[in-house]
């Protein structure tokens, strides 16, 4: 028998020229932009709690969660042994690690337990930011839980009770009443099979209980097709009363301690966000409690969809962060030709390409964060988050999923396994640029603003005009924008192309402020100049590479 020998000595196992495993890595001490606008937008005085999320976020250990949390998703368990319906989803245990420890730092209440600090949000945006890194499917239900907050206010007995237990600190999975847990979380579902976006289109009806009105008793009565999270506490939703469209707070228990009746149909089956369950949910004598003004549901509940808007632009932003990341981290150790990728002159104007549309990303999602902060007293900071959310909810979701390709295609091969991060990171790539208002519905959104909110344009380009002067192709742009903003002809046919124009604007404005030239100046040449591209991999021989690319993997 011919001797045995070590896998190690056999010589097509010699590992050579492969990266490293990249380990525990601080998200936040190698984020250079993100530290800058968390002092310069006014949350400096959180940087350690935002560092302690940058920590953990970067962990093996959270990677891993987030890897066993999608490889096993939640399963619908409709029925106990008994055959009673209990409606309960079961999710793998590295999901629930992911979320007690997103409520533990405070990831779905710090800018309300922080309520009147400058910077709270700030700080808030901060650590969604970098917590959206490993795994974006727990940031569904945090999301949800954090943009409640403002809906609920318009209702104070509803807000009496419910806000103390989502500003706090406990995880508490357990299917019980609310007033039994430590904790709680709020999901959200408007939308029905026939009408999608068009909320207006629903066929849910509410009956009520007793007098009925804000802050009434109800049972509704039909069918709602997209529930994300159906293991929330309490959801808000939509259905008509005989006096309009109302705003409605369903519990999953009823106030007797008993289930309330609300039937999972099943979990969809998705591309991406595959750790957090989303149901098709049925209404059948299901209670509820009007939240705000009868008949104005949908101005009710968009205090809540603005608020999600904002996660969805520092979502995306996180996305492509790490998929920036990854790929600054594989090129640095891999060699092809004789030299190491990162050496390679058109994977350098790929990495810092990719390196100038994640900072413009950050930067604009830390700038809407401070005008939640200061939309409290000042009327031009609330008509700016107005716009500009929708306006940054629109362009920086809708740039991630081709920025996180290039990331994956800048690892070839390794980039493309399910061992790889990369694939995950691809296939959430789109859902925030569909969730909340995919991008028709929030280009009209943004005209609907500037027709009925003038307020907001002017803010707007209060804003964008701070940088006129400190680049001649920005100059340009924004004159160019407020021409295409005075042109009212076929407007809702340009909507996209005047959406996009005011969201380069508003980067290239902050981006010549407060971003190195290097940076500021490659953005405006290949994303306001006459040479734009679109491909990532162009910018102009004269970019400062070098010090974008060591800026971006934070050095």
């Amino acid at each position: 028998m011919p001797p045995r020998h070590p896998v190690s000595d056999l010589p097509t196992h010699e590992v050579i020229n492969m990266p490293p495993l990249m380990g525990d890595r601080d998200l936040y001490e190698t984020d250079i932009a993100l530290k800058e606008a968390l002092h310069r937008e006014g949350g400096g005085w959180a940087e350690k709690q935002v560092q302690a999320v940058g920590k953990l976020a970067g962990s093996e250990q959270v990677m891993a969660w987030g890897d066993l949390a999608n490889r096993y998703s939640p399963e619908l368990k409709a029925f106990d042994r008994h055959g009673k319906r209990i409606d309960e989803v079961v999710f793998h245990p590295a999901y629930h690690d992911l979320m007690r420890t997103a409520f533990e730092h405070q990831l779905p209440n710090f800018a309300w337990n922080h309520e009147g600090e400058a910077g709270a949000h700030v700080a808030h945006v901060a650590m969604s930011y970098l917590y959206n890194q490993p795994e974006g499917g727990a940031l569904c239900p945090i999301a949800m839980t954090y943009a409640v907050i403002p809906a609920l206010r318009r209702q104070s007995n509803v807000a009496d009770e419910w806000e103390p237990r989502l500003r706090s600190t406990r995880y508490d999975p357990r299917a019980i009443p609310a007033s039994e847990k430590t904790g709680a979380s709020m999901g959200m579902f408007m939308t029905e099979k026939q009408g999608g976006s068009d909320v207006r289109a629903n066929t849910t009806r509410a009956v009520p209980l007793g007098a009925g009105g804000p802050g009434g008793e109800y049972e509704l009565n039909g069918h709602k097709f997209f529930c994300s999270a159906p293991m929330s506490d309490a959801f808000l939703s939509l259905a008509y009363t005989e006096n309009g469209l109302c705003c409605f707070l369903i519990p999953r228990w009823r106030p007797d301690g008993t289930r309330n009746a609300l039937f999972t149909q099943r979990l969809k089956d998705k591309l991406g966000n595959r750790s957090n369950a989303s149901a098709e949910i049925e209404l059948s004598g299901t209670y509820a409690v009007m939240v705000g003004e009868e008949g104005r549901g949908v101005r009710t509940i968009i205090d809540m969809v603005q608020h999600t808007r904002l996660y969805c632009a520092l979502g995306s932003s996180g996305l492509m962060r790490q998929g920036l990341v990854q790929a600054l981290h594989h090129t640095t150790h891999r060699s092809a030709f004789q030299k190491k990728l990162i050496q390679q002159p058109l994977m350098r104007n790929v990495l810092a390409d990719l390196a100038v549309e994640s900072e413009a990303a950050t930067v604009l999602s830390m700038r809407l964060g401070r005008a939640f902060d200061e939309s409290a007293g000042d009327p031009a900071q609330t008509a700016f988050a107005r716009i500009a959310t929708a306006v940054a909810k629109y362009w920086i979701c809708k740039r991630a999923p081709g920025h996180v390709y290039e990331s994956m295609e800048c690892h070839g091969g390794p980039g493309y396994i399910e061992e790889s991060i990369l694939p995950r990171l691809y296939r959430e790539a789109p859902v925030n640029s569909i969730w909340e208002g995919s991008g028709n519905v929030i280009c009209l959104d943004i005209l609907r603003a500037m027709h009925k909110e003038p307020e907001t344009v002017t803010a707007f380009m209060a804003e964008v005009d701070l940088a006129k002067g400190g680049d001649a192709r920005l100059d340009a742009a924004i004159k160019s924008l407020k021409q295409m903003l005075a042109d009212p002809a076929d407007a809702e046919l340009r909507a996209r192309s005047v959406a996009e124009r005011m969201a380069l604007v508003l980067q290239g404005s902050l981006l010549v402020r407060h971003a190195p030239t290097d940076v500021a100046d490659a953005f405006c040449a290949s994303r306001l100049g006459s040479e734009r591209s679109g491909v990532y991999g162009t910018l102009p021989a004269g970019s400062g590479f070098d010090a974008i690319i060591e800026r971006a993997a934070g050095r």
